[in-house]
């Protein structure tokens, strides 16, 4: 006999770590016939399910393979962030949307991004987006979390902080104009 405060182990009073079924119940199990792995009680996870081919977020069927980028630029530094992989249609929707807002609000703020990198997010998210917009409606696996789209890019307040950097550039080359005549 053990006591409480011993571990109990396999040689203790005949335990068996592993538990048999009984003869009424196996002889009632169907039998498979394919060669597909039987899938654990206790698994959440469906073998034959390819991730791969589905949506990252919710796993929805109905993917485009798209990179979604996003620029961020200090006066000195800039930043590049890109997310690819397959991507359902609200689903990469709601990720262009949130990248593109984040370009705009932050991707200004260095001459050369002004002039190529941030509008170079731009027109990319812009061709993901037009990939995306063209997928039927998905239909996501159950429990599933799919992202909400939000409002469109105009609707939101932080897109038109990208005007304060073009209105100075505007004002910038209207003086330089202005010396010269």
């Amino acid at each position: 006999m053990s006591l409480p405060h011993q571990p109990r182990t396999n040689l203790d009073d005949g335990f068996v770590a592993q538990y048999t079924l009984p003869d009424w119940y196996a002889s009632n199990i169907p039998q498979r016939t394919d060669a597909t792995p039987a899938v654990a009680w206790y698994s959440v996870d469906n073998p034959a399910l390819d991730l791969e081919s589905r949506c990252r977020m919710c796993a929805a069927a109905e993917v485009a393979s798209v990179t979604v980028r996003s620029h961020q630029a200090l006066l000195v530094w800039m930043r590049w962030q890109a997310i690819d992989g397959p991507f359902c249609g609200p689903c990469g929707t709601a990720l262009v949307r949130k990248l593109t807002v984040r370009t705009l609000c932050l991707g200004w703020w260095n001459p050369l991004s002004l002039v190529a990198a941030a509008p170079a997010a731009l027109v990319a998210n812009a061709a993901a987006y037009r990939r995306l917009s063209r997928l039927p409606p998905p239909v996501p696996l159950p429990g599933r979390h799919r992202p909400d789209p939000g409002k469109p890019v105009l609707q939101r307040p932080l897109a038109y902080v990208a005007l304060i950097p073009l209105a100075g550039v505007i004002w910038l080359l209207s003086t330089a104009l202005a010396s010269l005549v």
